[in-house]
């Protein structure tokens, strides 16, 4: 990242967008709406990434987490979601949007990737993180989540929920959460092509990518 790219981003004050500890994904949904409505992204979102971050074993460190009780941020999450804003002038940074992150409100990708994820620090595999892109516009029609997910044994719950209605998709689907953020090694991409962003333009729960590809997907010209 150049000096000049650090001019070009202002930061944005987080406290304005809906945030309920614990709940990322309808953060992120809300995110996406907001950055649509307020001009900060497409209209529609066509420049906005919902992405996925976790492994098979649900187990994903990542570093800069609100939540930390470490001085260096880092959490192990079963999952993570943040939304990436894919920049078109080669002179701005794609952005990433992470309600939950100490880093500045939104942060260039690769100074993101390099604090947050660490792809140079190594991990047993157990740990290793994968990332489900999907594109804004078809998550926001599609996603649904009536938060089961955060009920115990008995239906209490393990975190207090947010206060809006529960999401449901365009289609009636009341919740479809665990396929967004079910992971398998086998459905990892090969190879970062056109062919792929296409892909994800298209497919209802995206692509799934490695961390390695992660910079290289949003390099690609559409």
């Amino acid at each position: 990242m150049t000096t000049s790219n650090l001019v070009l981003l202002s930061s944005v004050d987080v406290a304005q967008f809906h945030h309920t500890p614990f709940y990322c994904e309808e953060n992120v949904y809300f995110l996406c709406k907001k950055l649509c409505a307020n001009g900060t992204a497409d209209a529609e979102g066509s420049d906005l990434f919902v992405v996925f971050i976790s492994n098979e074993k649900k187990q994903v460190p990542l570093w800069h987490q609100k939540a930390s009780q470490r001085a260096d941020g880092v959490v192990l999450w079963d999952y993570h979601v943040i939304c990436v804003q894919r920049k078109k002038e080669s002179s701005s940074p794609h952005l990433v949007w992470d309600l939950d992150s100490s880093l500045p409100f939104p942060s260039p990708l690769a100074s993101y990737v390099s604090e947050t994820i660490r792809p140079s620090f190594q991990l047993f595999s157990e740990f290793q993180r994968f990332f489900r892109i999907v594109h804004a516009p078809i998550f926001l029609r599609s996603f649904a989540s009536d938060r089961r997910h955060m009920k115990d044994s008995v239906g209490n719950w393990i975190a207090q929920p947010p206060a809006s209605e529960a999401i449901v998709a365009e289609d009636g689907t009341v919740h479809n959460l665990n396929e967004y953020i079910e992971i398998s090694t086998a459905d990892v991409v090969k190879n970062v092509g056109v062919d792929l962003l296409n892909a994800a333009f298209t497919q209802k729960f995206g692509v799934l990518l490695s961390d390695s590809q992660l910079e290289e997907f949003f390099s690609l010209n559409s």
